[in-house]
């Protein structure tokens, strides 16, 4: 894919899915490495495209796993599964044994932009998923509910749905409670990785000329990236070696480890290279905002403590 600006992410990711670039091998069927350094390499050269491409591709897997509506050709799906107190969407039964979305869903990627997505909403204290087709005359992005400056592009604002025909993906609990769920997790730090290299080859470029203190940034910069990159391998082998075994606590301390990386390689390229580049580089400061807004999909301290209450001794 060729370098793009983020006004241009829905129509370079349309074209993408067009040209088959986004067919990724599922996870767990062999390939899986191959599947995160693809999303990777996108996250590179832009990681809003990258976010929005690792839903696709994970939209994609869903279907594939849970038995849903296979996607036809061309179809850009995006995965809305937020579950914030406020806005409520809710599903009822129709009158043909159907279903029926109500209300509003907010964190919706792709807003405007996707044809499909899969959809989570409640069913009493259940919280089944829906495949909807969002040309449906009820779905109306709400305007003026994504004001934000990293991430502008993916358009995550809120979506209305008004007696939204959708069709239910998989059990009630299948979304969260199958194997597949946790593969998506570690996609989506792929994507994070991928940013975080985009933001590196910054001060990479400088390195033929650049002083001590910036070379000992990019010391610890590749050091801390080379460690995500062989956290995600390791991830990757053990995904396709069993593709059904509970993954969680692989995935919660890869996603540790590729946010750490990405953290420090936003704070020590900034410190390298001072102002000039997040003022005079347009492509470069919109990597900074968009990768330090995408890294906040992560829970911080409440995934680390989820991380201690789950984990294993993976080092034993």
């Amino acid at each position: 894919m060729s370098t793009v600006g983020t006004s241009s992410v829905a129509v370079e990711l349309a074209r993408a899915v067009r040209d088959g670039e986004l067919d990724l091998p599922l996870p767990g069927a062999g390939r899986t490495a191959q599947r995160w350094r693809a999303l990777a390499a996108v996250a590179r050269v832009d990681p809003v495209l990258g976010r929005m491409a690792e839903a696709h591709t994970d939209a994609l897997a869903i279907l594939a796993e849970l038995g849903g509506p296979p996607p036809e050709p061309g179809q850009v799906w995006g995965v809305w599964a937020a579950e914030p107190p406020q806005p409520v969407l809710t599903a009822t039964r129709d009158g043909d044994g159907g279903w029926i979305l109500e209300g509003v869903k907010p964190w919706c990627s792709g807003a405007s932009s996707s044809t499909h997505a899969l959809v989570t909403a409640r069913v009493g204290e259940m919280r089944p998923l829906f495949a909807v087709d969002l040309g449906h005359p009820g779905v109306s992005p709400v305007p003026d509910t994504w004001p934000a400056v990293g991430m502008a592009a993916s358009d995550s604002g809120s979506v209305a749905f008004d007696a939204v025909e959708a069709v239910q993906v998989g059990p009630d609990d299948g979304y969260l409670h199958r194997p597949g769920f946790w593969h998506g997790a570690i996609g989506v730090a792929a994507a994070w990785f991928g940013g975080a290299c985009g933001v590196a080859d910054a001060l990479a470029a400088r390195a033929g000329r650049a002083d001590a203190h910036q070379l000992a940034h990019l010391g610890a910069v590749s050091a801390a990236l080379a460690g995500a990159r062989w956290s995600l391998e390791q991830a990757a082998a053990e995904v396709d070696a069993d593709p059904a075994r509970d993954v969680q606590a692989t995935a919660m301390a890869v996603r540790a480890v590729v946010e750490a990386a990405a953290t420090l390689t936003l704070d020590r390229v900034g410190r390298a290279l001072g102002a000039g580049p997040l003022c005079s580089d347009a492509a470069h400061a919109a990597r900074v905002a968009d990768l330090t807004v995408y890294l906040r999909q992560s829970h911080a301290e409440r995934d680390l403590a989820e991380l201690g209450r789950v984990g294993v001794p993976l080092w034993s």
